[in-house]
């Protein structure tokens, strides 16, 4: 689970309008005018807010004849509600167990005599080892620019887009508004 798709998640839940739509369905599928007319809200408004839903895979829906009827996905909203107390023990949060005796030979493997890295290698753990490495020289709890992240890449690679879609990924990076921060050391799965 990856920490981009719990932030979407929560973000999309947490509306008024979609929790009580939510609520409202844990009784059972209802046509979007009945929803409408519970809640005192425009169809339009409905629709709005049950596509978002639907965007998350939380509502689905089944056509009877000419109606169109709502379902809550009971399953996916407990799944996507519970990912956020595993996060500390998910797979993409787990430390490898490994020697700093081994990071440096992974380091030495990879980068070249000038400190450019030669290639990403495919395997995850020497990868994340890597991307750990080329973050060097970054400081915790200050902001950059993309145009600075892309410079700082450029000394290690020439595929800075690659590389800072790599950082963000693996959660060594946190990226809003083409703005960088280091996420927290416990975050970063190394």
């Amino acid at each position: 689970m990856q920490l981009d798709r719990i932030v979407h998640f929560h973000k999309t839940i947490g509306d008024k309008t979609r929790i009580r739509i939510i609520s409202l369905l844990k009784s059972g599928p209802l046509h979007g005018q009945a929803i409408a007319g519970k809640l005192g809200l425009k169809p339009p408004t409905i629709s709005h807010h049950l596509t978002k839903l639907k965007e998350i895979d939380v509502v689905y829906q089944r056509r009877d004849k000419n109606t169109i009827y709502f379902y809550l996905n009971k399953d996916k909203l407990e799944r996507m509600a519970m990912e956020i107390i595993r996060i500390g023990s998910d797979e993409m949060f787990a430390k490898f167990d490994i020697t700093n005796e081994e990071k440096a030979n992974i380091i030495r493997n990879f980068i070249d005599s000038k400190g450019r890295l030669k290639s990403l290698p495919a395997q995850r753990k020497k990868k994340l080892i890597l991307l750990e490495y080329m973050l060097r020289g970054l400081e915790h709890g200050k902001t950059y620019q993309e145009k600075e992240i892309n410079e700082h890449i450029q000394q290690y690679h020439p595929d800075y887009a690659t590389i800072r879609r790599e950082f963000v990924m693996a959660h060594f990076m946190y990226r809003q508004d083409s703005i960088y921060e280091l996420n927290r050391v416990d975050m970063w799965p190394v």
